[in-house]
C-alpha cells in the first residue's frame, strides 16, 4: 500500500500554459490528492478577470487540497531594506493564499544570501513563521543546491535547531539534495513532523551535477536517484504526508497535459515504493 499522499506542482504543467482552474482540473483528473500553485499564476488569473471565489469553488468541486504555494520573496536577503520589502510582499501573498485555504508557502534562499549566517537566517525565518502562523499559512524552509548559503539538508537542519518558534518545517527536494551535496542518509535523522512537503523528481547521469539545471529533471525512476531508498527512509520515520511531483521539462513531445500528469503519478508511486 502506498503510504504517502500525492500532489502535483503546477510547474510540471507549465509547457501547456494552463490557467489555475485548468491546472486544478487536470490535477484532479489525473488522480492526485493535492496541488501546489504558483503565486504568479494565481495573480495572472485574477488580473485577467478571474476571482478568488472561482478558485475556491474549483478546489472544492474537485476535492483538491491546495497544499502549498510557490513564491519568490527575499526574506533572508543581506540588505535590510530588501528584507523589509520582502516581508511586506509575502504578507500580502499569504493573506491571498489564506483566503484560498492554502496550507503553506515555500521559503527558499532567494536573493543575496552569500554573507548571511545561519544564525541570521534563523532570526529571519523565526519572523517569517510567526507572521505566517498569524495569517494561517505555514512557511516551509527550503534549501537550494546552488545557493551560496542554505544549500544542503544539513544547513537547513541547523537553522531549524536555532529557531525560537516550535515545530517549524522543511521542504525537501532530492534534486537540490543531489546538486548541493546533501547526505541522503540524513533523511533518517529527521522527525516526520519536521517535514512539510517532499518534492519528488529524478535527475539524469549527465550533465555533471554542477551543470544540472531545473529543466534537466526527469520523472521519478527515470534517472539515477535512489528513489526507493528515499521513500523507504521517509516511511521509516513515519512521514505520511505529501510527495509532490515538481518538474520543469519544457517539451513533453506529443503528450497532453493529462497524460503528463497521469504518467507523473504512476512514476511517483512506482519509484517511491519499489
Amino acid at each position: 500500500m502506498f503510504p504517502f499522499k500525492t500532489a502535483l506542482n503546477a510547474s510540471t504543467l507549465f509547457p501547456f500554459e494552463l490557467d489555475v482552474i485548468q491546472q486544478i482540473e487536470i490535477t484532479k483528473q489525473a488522480g492526485y490528492d493535492g496541488i501546489e500553485l504558483w503565486i504568479r499564476d494565481i495573480e495572472t488569473y485574477l488580473e485577467k478577470g478571474g476571482s478568488i471565489q472561482t478558485i475556491q469553488a474549483a478546489l472544492k468541486r474537485n476535492d483538491l487540497v491546495l497544499i502549498n504555494a510557490i513564491a519568490f520573496f527575499k526574506w533572508a536577503d543581506e540588505d535590510q531594506e530588501t528584507r523589509e520589502a520582502a516581508f511586506k510582499q509575502v504578507e500580502e501573498e499569504m493573506e491571498l493564499l489564506a483566503s484560498l485555504g492554502c496550507l503553506s508557502i515555500a521559503a527558499p534562499p532567494f536573493g543575496e544570501v552569500k554573507s548571511v549566517t545561519l544564525d541570521e537566517m534563523a532570526q529571519h525565518f523565526d519572523r517569517l513563521v510567526t507572521l505566517g502562523r498569524k495569517i494561517g499559512v505555514e512557511p516551509l524552509l527550503e534549501f537550494w543546491g546552488k545557493s551560496p548559503q542554505l544549500s544542503t539538508l544539513e544547513q537547513a537542519q541547523l537553522v531549524l535547531e536555532k529557531l525560537q518558534v516550535r515545530n517549524a518545517k522543511l521542504l525537501l527536494d532530492p534534486f537540490h539534495m543531489y546538486i548541493g551535496g546533501s547526505n541522503f542518509a540524513n533523511l533518517q535523522s529527521l522527525q516526520a513532523n519536521q517535514i512539510g512537503i517532499v518534492h519528488v523528481n529524478d535527475y539524469p547521469p549527465s550533465p555533471p551535477k554542477d551543470e544540472l539545471e531545473d529543466a534537466d529533471r526527469v520523472f521519478p525512476g527515470e534517472g539515477i536517484s535512489n528513489t526507493f531508498a528515499i521513500g523507504n527512509a521517509l516511511a521509516e520515520i513515519g512521514y505520511k504526508d505529501y510527495l509532490s511531483l515538481e518538474l520543469f521539462i519544457t517539451d513533453y513531445k506529443n503528450k497532453s497535459a493529462l497524460e503528463v500528469a497521469q504518467h507523473g503519478l504512476n512514476t511517483l508511486k512506482s519509484a517511491y515504493v519499489g
